[in-house]
């Protein structure tokens, strides 16, 4: 008889497996991992990307050629807190008010 209580004591500690051998400090070391993950994969880059943008919105300048996140090609020929005024192709009357994160790509004008 209690070389049948073994056996079934040894097979229910075999069929908890890893995890109910590590306990509370095991799960917590997950946890702890998987966050670990989920910030270097996910906010580390967003918070890179972040200050590249706000470093190029920083940089512009009246007569720099832009990139919107449309595709278009411009020249900033005004430039106030939040906005850029952009002209567009050879028609100068062809300006159109947008904010700066909609500026993708900057080509600095030679001086």
């Amino acid at each position: 008889m209690n070389l049948l209580l073994e056996a079934t004591d040894a097979s229910a500690e075999a069929a908890g497996g890893f995890m109910s051998s590590l306990g509370i400090w095991g799960t917590l070391i997950y946890i702890a991992l998987f966050g670990a993950l989920i910030y270097f994969v996910m906010v580390r880059p967003a918070k890179k990307e972040q200050k590249k943008q706000q470093a190029m919105e920083a940089s512009m300048e009246i007569g720099d050629s832009v990139v919107t996140t449309g595709g278009f090609y411009g020249v900033i020929i005004d430039i106030s807190d939040e906005d850029v005024i952009v002209e567009f192709g050879s028609n100068k009357n062809c300006r159109i008010p947008m904010k700066k994160s909609a500026i993708a790509q900057i080509e600095k004008a030679d001086k």
